[in-house]
């Protein structure tokens, strides 16, 4: 189900009126819940407008008095709006890039679907979304992508595929509720090269994916500036109030829109709060918001069910079959056409083992499984124990991947608790990979080499699936919930000890030193947050979430198009650069260093500006002497001033704006070890 939350308490009947309302804007034709003017459109008891729909003179419709309306899709709880195009000019009167173009996207009724892809088009073009979901956790997930730098002209520019190389990049949006989202670009761009084509710009949108369609002209004309003309569209999920569907049940005075007699609620699959959309009942189609919505559908008609000599007669939601009564020749006959066709029948179940069998070998193929095993053949003997599961071993472990088995979403995939039958509990992790070929096969790479990682603060990968479509990693189950949980826990619950933090701490970077400096090739981790450290009963740490590892290359750099990470934690060099390096990671961990120390979030937009970024506000608290005031009240009196003074002054390395003075992670474990032991 692809529908979002719409902050809706109680849900208004629907107006007798609505039989006078105005039913097109212009050429859209407007669908109930959706509807201009009151009385006319769904709306609460407090006044909530979401879905009205604003008409002018020029049959131009919008929502929220901003988003210029393209359609309503009710089924689908989504409407596709036009999508705002952010742009950077080369200015040639001064020689240099102008002022950015960008828009911020902030809405209470609408969510980002799934449907769209951050694109990114011109000529060495490097640019950003930002997106928040508005709940408690204040670390909004950022992503990049840069385009080719066309140097060979407009003719290099390939019309309707969007690659890197070509002057366009895409990213797809990650799943979850994103409300609201900012666009800025970097200037990774060099002005002669953006100067070269006329207009000289760079752009950056959400689109619908199945929309757009990449244009040479894109890059070499103005044809999207401000998207006048072209209109592309960008799709939204909407959906009904903040209750499930058991409540509305439940409280029977609450009216609800479902009011089609043959019409039925459906939660929404972000859990509760996040409300509900209506859908017609079974052999029924039409608009479950308006009463007799939902029209019976004559099967009979539509889609003829019923076998050979024998009559369809439509029914209510269904449909019935009567076989005709023949001469006992005429049975005969069709005995023996039914044996013949139980013999196509057979014939046809075999020819469709075979397609699926085919449709799994290409799977294995394109995830790079024979590459995969060839390397595990090679490596008989060394001790490393690595299974490839079947698509059916993990159903059964998560009861054909069932929403209640879910324990998160990230950009890289969706993690279910699994069940093996040797009684083993994993976690099972869904993952997200590109259509291209090259990261296909580096795919198979780094699952190899990650099934080789056998350190106790790393989570162990115990094997794969690869003949799905999109391919599943199998992981050691960690119990106790992750580090952010345990130091930004809401409640009364006393706070960790320094101890406990310090050796947390410590084991995290123990983790990460032997992924820098003793995996073979090393690994750089990418994502490196609390988010993504385990915890064991014991707060024995495990390093965890490898979507966004790279293997080092030969000069211990990585260079890449798609900068993606968590705001707060996200490396500055990199983003500038996107030179991803081992020091990225001891950038990010110099953040999870301050989160100990202060029990503050990497980033906090509520707070005023200047103390949104932790490490901004560590840093300046530094400079000015104030430390203390920024320090968790909770350790202060746990551990001697020049104990935690030791602690601010590792993470004030780790954060150096340059990565080459910031120290390597085999020197911060080697630090904190000794500060452990001054403790003891």
């Amino acid at each position: 189900m692809r529908m979002l939350l719409l902050p809706l308490l109680v849900v208004a009947l629907v107006s007798p009126a609505m039989a006078t309302c105005q039913k097109k804007c212009g050429g859209l034709k407007i669908q109930y819940p959706f509807g201009i003017g009151r009385g006319c459109y769904l709306e609460t008891e407090d006044g909530n407008r979401a879905f009205e729909v604003t008409c002018n003179s020029k049959g131009r419709a919008t929502i929220e008095g901003r988003h210029e309306l393209l359609s309503i899709d009710v089924p689908r709880g989504q409407v596709r709006v036009v999508s705002q195009v952010n742009s950077w000019c080369y200015d040639a009167a001064s020689s240099s890039m102008g002022v950015k173009n960008v828009t911020t996207y902030n809405s209470t009724a609408f969510r980002v679907s799934t449907d769209n892809m951050f694109t990114v088009i011109g000529c060495s073009t490097l640019a950003f979304i930002v997106m928040d979901d508005g709940g408690d956790d204040d670390n909004p997930y950022v992503m990049g992508c840069i385009t080719g730098g066309c140097r060979k002209g407009a003719r290099s520019l390939a019309g309707g595929s969007c690659t890197s190389k070509g002057g366009c990049c895409q990213v797809p949006v990650p799943r979850g509720s994103i409300r609201s989202f900012d666009v800025d670009f970097s200037d990774f761009n060099t002005s002669s090269v953006v100067a070269s084509f006329s207009p000289p710009c760079g752009y950056a949108m959400l689109v619908d994916q199945k929309a757009f369609k990449f244009k040479r002209t894109y890059v070499t004309t103005g044809k999207l500036m401000g998207a006048a003309s072209t209109k592309l569209p960008m799709v939204l999920n909407w959906a009904v109030g903040n209750q499930t569907c058991q409540d509305l049940r439940r409280n029977k005075r609450t009216a609800h829109a479902c009011v089609s007699v043959n019409s039925e609620c459906v939660d929404s699959k972000y859990g509760t709060g996040t409300g509900y959309l209506c859908t017609c009942s079974k052999g029924y189609q039409g608009n479950p918001y308006l009463p007799d919505g939902c029209k019976d559908i004559n099967e009979c008609e539509a889609n003829p069910q019923c076998p050979d000599y024998s009559i369809c007669r439509n029914t209510n939601g269904s449909f019935k079959c009567y076989e005709l009564k023949w001469p006992l020749v005429i049975g005969i006959s069709i005995a023996v056409v039914l044996l013949g066709t139980t013999g196509m029948s057979f014939a046809y179940t075999i020819r469709a083992k075979k397609r699926l069998a085919a449709i799994k070998r290409l799977h294995f193929k394109q995830h790079g499984g024979y590459l995969l095993f060839e390397e595990m053949k090679s490596r008989q003997g060394q001790g490393h124990s690595f299974t490839l599961f079947t698509k059916e071993e993990l159903e059964d472990a998560t009861n054909k991947f069932d929403e209640r088995y879910v324990l998160g979403r990230g950009g890289n995939g969706t993690v279910y608790r699994g069940n093996l039958k040797d009684g083993r509990v994993v976690a099972i992790k869904r993952c997200r990979v590109a259509d291209d070929e090259r990261q296909r096969r580096e795919f198979s790479k780094e699952m190899l080499i990650l099934s080789q990682v056998n350190h106790r603060n790393i989570v162990k990968l115990y094997g794969c699936c690869l003949e799905v479509e999109v391919p599943m990693l199998v992981y050691q189950f960690i119990p106790n919930g992750t580090l952010y949980e345990l130091i930004h826990r809401d409640g009364d619950g006393t706070p960790p000890s320094f101890p406990v933090r310090l050796k947390i701490a410590h084991e995290a970077a123990e983790g990460l030193a032997y992924l820098h400096s003793m995996a073979s090739p090393p690994i750089i981790h990418g994502d490196v947050k609390s988010p993504n450290i385990l915890l064991d009963d014991n707060y024995t740490v495990k390093v965890s979430d490898f979507g966004g590892s790279v293997l080092a290359a030969t000069d211990n750099s990585h260079l890449v198009t798609l900068v993606q990470g968590t705001r707060g934690y996200l490396d500055p060099e990199y983003m500038q650069t996107c030179r991803l390096t081992d020091k990225s990671d001891v950038y990010s961990f110099g953040v999870v260093l301050l989160e100990l120390l202060t029990r503050r979030k990497a980033l906090t937009m509520a707070a005023p500006a200047e103390e949104r970024s932790l490490a901004a506000h560590f840093l300046s608290s530094m400079r000015d002497g104030k430390l203390d005031g920024l320090l968790d009240t909770w350790i202060k009196d746990e551990v001697r001033g020049d104990v935690i003074e030791m602690v601010a002054t590792l993470a004030k390395r780790c954060l150096e704006m340059s990565g080459e003075k910031r120290p390597s992670m085999l020197e911060v474990a080697e630090e904190l070890d000794r500060i452990r032991k001054l403790c003891l």
